[in-house]
């Protein structure tokens, strides 16, 4: 569908002051080349300059037939006839002609002039291009510049060759300057036959070239390929040849066909690929991308005879981002009454259609516009080359943070331009060029003027031809407004919309159409263009869209939020835009809530005046009371009325009946309100589990957030920190394990609560119980382990706060936490150290005792740790059980701690071990009693290895364990208990 708009897209027409009358026109390099018809001289007019002055002519070698400019080399070529021969000529340096009797050099393809440099003077070139083919149609690459020649059944690429590319951004972006001669640094063109295509059965009428995709077209068939060159042989199989039997019997009418992608190798066109570089390992690979043919038809007043192709186009959208390379690469051709566009770089897609309502002759596509010409009228339609190159460099477009009018809008038809006998139209910038002869062929069939049904009646402005008699044909330059003007244009024109209906889809059309101006003015590369203007006037735009789609339907209601954040304006500000006035029936819309809904949530730094939030309690109270809650939680809302909010919660639970979330957020204005009494009540009302479920539903009650992904507590936080801790540790392990908030932003938190070696580590512990994830357990344990170390070595970190969790509530319900070992008893009695810090010791010892803790993370925070304190030896003991080293702990227990080494021995020297007791402990405590007979404490433990070696040995072993000089009489009990133990078995 066609929209049509009375918007006009013109400012100013000029009239070029030609002497005899054209027959071609091309543009181009910021200039306009006229060849006269049916002769051999162009005029070069400059495009940039007021009036179009003449820059320069110069002749050519034959009657030109086709002729085309490329910007970059800033090079003419031209298909030429002389004496019923066709030749390809390239023209260089042309601009040289400015100068009087300038001289021109000949020469061919691949051979420079004898002599020319820079330092001989500046001069034109004509490059003879020979051909095994006669060419019929010629285009330049926009962005190599290099050369596609369409013969009959070929075609040939030629690579364009810079000796000297010290001017190549100079001829990029011509200046009134430049245009009017030659400057002293002249340099030289060349060219190199790169590949030839050879098609089968295929004649070929125009080609299109552009950053190594090519587009070729017959009458009613339409061929985009890409070509890719490689190192190396490359295997290629050619499509299938199409079934031909029965040709000459028959007249075969092919069906219409669209093929996209791979599906296009299917379309049975056979190419073969002749490669023809200098490079000898270079190989060309292609690739098949689109592929669309027509069926000959009668329709909208076309014969079968009229219904061909024309205007064959790619098109690339070049942003200032994106270094001179194409974003995306357009397709575009045309049928006499339709038109089509396609998007062929990343993906292969049909983007719009184009419906005409009588027989087009000729058009251009540009970034911001579509200029067609019948034989009476120029006519411009929108395009929509920015929404597909916006979502290719704008990941976030299509979320909630950036929204854009998709690619698959509708196009519109502005106002058109009468004109009499339009022949052919061009391009350049914001100049259209048109040529037009008042004496139309007789032998046309006159065209219809009746629109189609079903089709919207075309605007016309008046005609600009007078009656005055003059020449029977004219040359114009029509110049299109600036980007900004139309825009302007077009939102007055959509007030026409707004005042009757508000929420028409015509309004929402033409903002559309609007934004999508401003956005390929902005992707342009135009440095004329105001780009501080066209921002602010694509955030006054966007905000005129969020309007739009705040009051429409359900099914487009969310790109209200995208609109509205693009826009810049403040929640205040787009409540203001959608108050419904005084008296009105008119209620918020669903795009509106949409926007309230999620700018709340995510946007916290924007606090709104008292007054505007208790609007915003009002406006869900009405519109959508389920979400009251997360409103009353947004930290937006912290100046909101907690007496006023109280009462209309307590209405909502009155007709809802009792909630968790809902009693929490009446809490939470009781304690804003100052009454403690109250808020524990409510508070009361429900189990600890239920709140913590309740919090992590809506973590907003407990946490804000601040700048930086910073967390700020809530006064809900603050009060239970000191009322009921166990519950705000609860809810917090929940919200870690749920993914809404992290370690380093809660030790941010417990920072800004006071409370980093209290609560802080009582989370610890309570989160390492309840965390699965190891990259989690292993920082929690290391963090605990330096809590309770620094908690012993650091006497002014003695506490008054009791922890939530004891070390045996820990050990029962922790893994990592293992079971303290029975020796550290008597190693370490409770009576040995402070009471402030036993609890500490006992967690730091249960951590040891487990196996989760790993020793290399642990053992440089004991490096500096004493063990002349009982506790402090333990820790130093524990680490070496743990790394097996027992022979030395039972060295350290002899000379430190004797009573304590039967426990140890009894606990540790196990499986593997248990030989220490015969190897190390018996040979020691011999030695030792020997020096010291009265020691009660070992002979005590001497009883005890006797009776282990007694137990685990044979009697003649033990008898070689014996000491030499030892009393018989106080072995003999153990050999007896080996000896009898040993015949039982």
């Amino acid at each position: 569908m066609v929209h049509v708009y009375n918007c006009h897209p013109f400012a100013s027409q000029n009239i070029v002051q030609v002497d005899q009358e054209p027959g071609l026109i091309c543009c181009g390099g910021g200039v306009l080349f006229v060849v006269a018809a049916g002769g051999c001289k162009v005029e070069v007019f400059s495009l940039l300059q007021e009036g179009c002055p003449l820059v320069c002519r110069f002749s050519t070698m034959g009657a030109v037939r086709t002729l085309r400019h490329s910007a970059i080399g800033d090079y003419l070529v031209t298909i030429e006839e002389k004496n019923g021969a066709t030749y390809l000529r390239a023209y260089t340096n042309w601009r040289c002609q400015a100068e009087e009797k300038s001289r021109v050099g000949v020469r061919l393809l691949g051979h420079l002039l004898r002599g020319a440099s820079p330092r001989a003077g500046a001069q034109m070139e004509i490059i003879e291009i020979p051909l095994s083919e006669r060419p019929v149609a010629l285009s330049c690459c926009p962005i190599t510049g290099d050369l596609l020649v369409g013969c009959i059944n070929s075609l040939v690429l030629f690579s364009l060759r810079r000796p000297n590319q010290n001017n190549l951004q100079h001829l990029r972006n011509p200046s009134p300057q430049n245009l009017q001669g030659p400057g002293p640094n002249s340099w030289f063109l060349d060219f190199e036959r790169s590949v030839i295509l050879h098609f089968k059965d295929t004649k070929l009428t125009q080609v299109a070239l552009c950053s190594g995709y090519m587009a070729v077209q017959s009458e009613l068939e339409v061929l985009v390929l890409k070509l890719s060159s490689s190192i190396g042989p490359v295997r290629r199989e050619e499509p299938a040849e199409p079934h031909a039997q029965g040709e000459e019997d028959f007249l075969l009418i092919h069906r219409h066909q669209e093929l996209l992608g791979d599906a296009a190798e299917e379309c049975g066109v056979s190419i073969v690929v002749e490669s023809t570089s200098l490079e000898e390992r270079e190989q060309h690979t292609l690739s098949y991308l689109l592929y669309r043919r027509f069926s000959p038809d009668f329709f909208q007043g076309c014969s079968v005879e009229e219904t061909k192709l024309h205007s064959l186009q790619l098109h690339p959208l070049v942003t200032s981002q994106s270094s001179g390379q194409p974003v995306c690469i357009f397709c575009f051709f045309s049928l006499p009454n339709s038109g089509f566009l396609y998007s062929v770089g990343s993906a292969v897609q049909l983007i719009s259609t184009y419906q005409y309502p009588e027989k087009v002759l000729e058009v251009v596509l540009t970034d911001h516009l579509l200029h067609v010409i019948t034989r009476n009228a120029l006519q411009c339609f929108t395009v929509r080359c920015s929404a597909v190159a916006a979502r290719l460099q704008d990941p976030y477009i299509d979320t909630m943070l950036r929204a854009c009018p998709p690619p698959s809008l509708d196009v519109c038809a502005l106002r058109m331009q009468m004109f009499i006998g339009l022949r052919s139209v061009s391009v350049f910038g914001r100049h259209v060029v048109l040529l037009s002869t008042a004496d139309a062929p007789a032998a046309e069939e006159p065209e219809r003027t009746t629109p189609r049904r079903g089709l919207r009646k075309w605007t016309l402005s008046s005609p600009k031809e007078t009656s005055s008699p003059g020449p029977a044909w004219n040359l114009y330059v029509v110049d299109t407004v600036a980007p900004v003007s139309l825009y302007r244009e077009m939102v007055d024109y959509s007030q026409r919309y707004s005042e009757w209906n508000p929420q028409a889809q015509s309004l929402r059309h033409l903002l559309s159409e609007a934004h999508l101006l401003l956005r390929s003015s902005l992707l342009s590369v135009d440095e004329e263009m105001d780009k501080d203007e066209l921002e602010e006037a694509l955030r006054d735009n966007c905000a005129q869209l969020g309007d739009s789609f705040s009051r429409g339907g359900e099914r487009l209601c969310h790109l209200a939020l995208p609109y509205y954040r693009m826009s810049g304006l403040s929640i205040t500000e787009v409540m203001e835009r959608n108050r419904p006035l005084p008296n009105s029936i008119q209620t918020f819309g669903p795009g509106f809530l949409f926007y309230l809904k999620h700018q709340l949530l995510e946007v916290p730094h924007q606090s709104l005046t008292p007054e505007a939030a208790d609007e915003v309690v009002d406006i869900f109270s009405q519109a959508e009371p389920s979400e009251l809650v997360r409103a009353c939680c947004s930290p937006c809302m912290i100046g909101v009325n907690a007496a006023r909010t109280h009462q209309v919660l307590q209405r909502l639970e009155d007709t809802t009946g009792v909630q968790v979330p809902l009693t929490v957020t009446m809490a939470t204005m009781m304690l804003r309100l100052g009454d403690i009494t109250r808020f524990t009540q409510l508070i009361e009302r429900h189990g600890e589990m239920q709140l913590v479920y309740c919090f992590i539903e809506e973590p907003r009650l407990l946490l804000h957030s601040g700048e930086h992904s910073h967390l700020r507590p809530t006064a809900l936080t603050e009060q239970l920190a000191a009322s009921r801790p166990g519950l705000l540790v609860a809810a917090l392990v929940g919200l870690h394990e749920n993914s809404k908030v992290t370690l380093e932003q809660l030790d941010q938190l417990f920072q800004v609560l006071g409370c980093r070696d209290t609560l802080q580590v009582d989370f610890w512990e309570a989160e390492l119980v309840a965390s699965s994830q190891d990259t989690v357990i292993q920082e929690l344990l290391f963090r605990l382990a330096s809590v309770y170390l620094d908690r012993l070595t650091r006497p002014e970190t003695a506490r008054t706060h009791k922890s939530l969790r004891s070390v045996d509530d820990l050990i029962n319900s922790c893994v990592h936490f293992g079971a303290r070992h029975p020796w550290l008893a008597v190693v370490s009695p409770p009576r040995t150290t402070h009471a402030d810090h036993l609890e500490a010791l006992h967690k730091l010892q249960s951590l040891l005792c487990g196996l989760s803790l790993p020793l290399p993370t642990v053992c440089p925070l004991l490096d500096g740790l004493s063990d002349e304190s009982l506790w402090g030896f333990s820790l130093h003991l524990l680490c070496a059980a743990r790394r097996g080293q027992h022979e030395l702990c039972i060295e350290k227990l002899l000379h430190r701690c004797p009573q304590a080494l039967i426990a140890y021995a009894d606990h540790q020297l196990t499986a593997v071990h248990t030989a220490l007791w015969w190897q190390k402990i018996l040979p020691e405590l011999c030695g030792r009693l020997r020096n010291s007979c009265d020691s009660d404490i070992l002979l005590a433990a001497l009883q005890e290895t006797l009776a282990v070696v007694a137990t685990e040995r044979s009697p003649a072993e033990f008898l070689e364990l014996i000491p030499d000089d030892g009393d018989a009489a106080y072995f003999l009990p153990h050999l007896l208990s080996c000896s009898q133990r040993h015949q039982l078995t």
